[in-house]
């Protein structure tokens, strides 16, 4: 003789038991972080995004110089390589840069338009553009320095403007002739 099945009733709430632990916050907002994870050595913070991202966009990429830029060819003088590529997706984005200890004078936020450089990067100025960078507290139309000692250097935030971005030669126009 078969055994009887168990009724719904007896199986209902042991569904919703299950169901109950089997979830365990997994219904709950992920929480974006905003510190530095343990253990990482670089910088963190929140990239924001304003504007329309263009439709000729190859990439956003996140860099580090240790000097500011003086020529078109210390466009390429920049850490890590090679750059990481931010998502854009979202209207922000928390980011983790593994660089190593040191003194960084430009946090930059590289827009890269679709398309090759030429072999002596001629185009650059053509193909790049600034699109926001870590702003310096005290007078934020300076570029922040940023220090890195050993572990996570925090709250580096930049604001990506769509809307508001620069060629290379805005910085430096004799890079724009080089």
């Amino acid at each position: 003789m078969l055994p009887h099945p168990p009724s719904a009733r007896l199986l209902l709430p042991i569904a919703i038991a299950i169901l109950a632990f089997a979830c365990n916050e997994g219904l709950r907002p992920v929480r974006v972080p905003t510190t530095c994870p343990h253990g990482v050595v670089g910088i963190c913070g929140t990239v924001r995004f304003r504007g329309a991202l263009p439709d000729s966009t190859e990439a956003v990429y996140l860099v580090a110089y240790p000097t500011f830029p003086q020529s078109r060819n210390d466009l390429f003088n920049f850490v890590p390589f090679p750059p990481q590529s931010i998502p854009t997706a979202d209207s922000s984005y928390f980011y983790t840069l593994g660089i190593l200890n040191g003194r960084y004078e430009w946090v930059v936020a590289v827009w890269k338009k679709l398309g090759s450089f030429n072999p002596d990067f001629s185009n650059a100025d053509s193909l790049l553009r600034e699109a926001g960078y870590y702003r310096d507290r005290s007078d934020p139309t300076r570029p922040g320095v940023v220090v890195v000692n050993g572990s996570g250097t925090d709250s580096i935030n930049i604001v990506v403007d769509f809307a508001n971005m620069h060629p290379i030669s805005y910085y430096f126009p004799a890079a724009a002739k080089q």
